[in-house]
């Protein structure tokens, strides 16, 4: 249905914006501890402000206000040329480079002094403990010293920020990468340190892959014919890919998803123009529909899945009921048993878990929702 008035639009705009801000910081501030321990709650001064769903609500909100506002610049009926869509965005691409200058001005630009923190996981041989971590550079993508993690630790706090960052199962921290395990002796100081990979600056090159995004839409929407929106989608998403991979290997923008470089976002942005065009191919042109089925169940109730099997909610409510140890529940069970023992191999074991008992059986589920006509939408 459309929406008839700016001002209704922008309404509903902002309610989604903060349902999603709201479940986010439910989900990930901390206050669930799902699906590992059996508790819940968290300390104010310790809450986690960013996250997955945030960085949708924040990039979200940003291109669904240009796309309100903007609307009006917009031609209903284009040509099928190359870049017909291109000049329809026109107003969309110039707020993308806008955000892509701010981004790497900052990122390669902005100064980073030494820092100091203390460690704050209880668990921890080292809780309470100050390190010092030095810097003292510009431009450096490093771990310790981006922008990225400075503007955060000043801006949110690093008591805010994520406490188990992807670095520390990184070869320089623990002999049991690419796993977490327990510190190397001598382990640099920042393997310690929060990092926030939904922080500021990356949710800001975000809403580059969000503009993709609405680009790939709008060549979906007034672009009629299969044969052009294929190719307007193969085309952009293999220039993409190409820009992305030369940026990487000519060290001119490493491929990084913590920092959320340029790099990554064509990288991503291509590979889904890609997929998307050969799942479009198979169900509009070639009508496989009822092979992908179980897929379109699960974007039909995404949000339902999400919360319960990424975020651990089910996992977490089925190891509640344990027998005789918290780690004797019927999930460590069936991954233990049915998936890592009988491949004798944890990466196996955990791929088969994901792929059968959590994809497989979420997309069950959404099925039966889906004939219920039951959907949890924001």
């Amino acid at each position: 249905m459309r929406i008839p008035s700016r001002s209704k639009a922008v309404k509903k705009v902002v309610f989604r914006t903060l349902k999603l801000l709201f479940w986010g910081l439910l989900l990930q501030g901390g206050f669930s501890h799902a699906p590992d321990k059996l508790t819940y709650g968290i300390d104010i001064k310790m809450i986690r402000f960013c996250g997955i769903l945030q960085r949708i609500a924040f990039a979200y909100l940003v291109v669904a206000l240009v796309e309100i506002f903007l609307k009006d610049a917009q031609s209903k009926d284009i040509s099928a040329g190359h870049f017909s869509v291109f000049r329809l965005c026109r107003w969309h691409w110039l707020v993308g480079a806008c955000i892509l200058i701010m981004y790497l001005a900052l990122l390669y630009g902005m100064y980073v002094p030494d820092w100091q923190f203390t460690v704050p996981n209880q668990d921890s041989a080292d809780y309470g403990k100050v390190f010092t971590v030095p810097c003292n550079v510009r431009g450096k993508l490093d771990p310790p010293c981006n922008a990225v993690g400075y503007i955060d630790r000043e801006v949110l706090g690093i008591n805010h920020m994520y406490r188990r960052p992807a670095w520390r199962r990184s070869k320089a921290c623990t002999e049991d990468s690419p796993y977490e395990g327990p510190f190397k002796i001598g382990a640099p100081s920042w393997c310690h340190t929060p990092f926030e990979p939904e922080g500021i600056l990356s949710s800001i090159s975000a809403i580059l892959s969000t503009i993709i995004g609405v680009h790939f839409g709008h060549v979906l929407v007034h672009l009629k014919g299969h044969s052009e929106r294929v190719k307007q989608w193969i085309m952009m998403g293999f220039a993409l890919l190409v820009i992305g991979i030369l940026l990487h290997f000519t060290h001119a923008i490493p491929l990084n998803k913590q920092l959320y470089t340029f790099s990554y976002v064509c990288v991503t942005s291509g590979a889904a123009a890609l997929v998307f065009s050969a799942f479009y191919i198979l169900v509009d042109i070639w009508d496989l529909k009822y092979m992908l089925l179980p897929l379109k169940w699960i974007g039909m109730n995404a949000m339902l899945v999400y919360v319960m099997a990424a975020e651990g909610i089910l996992a977490g409510f089925i190891n509640g009921w344990y027998y005789d140890d918290p780690h004797n529940t019927l999930v460590y069970w069936i991954q233990k048993h049915i998936f890592i023992g009988v491949w004798h191999s944890r990466r196996v074991g955990i791929l088969l878990y994901v792929i059968f008992a959590e994809i497989l059986f979420w997309a069950i589920i959404a099925g039966l929702l889906h004939r219920l006509g039951v959907y949890w939408k924001l």
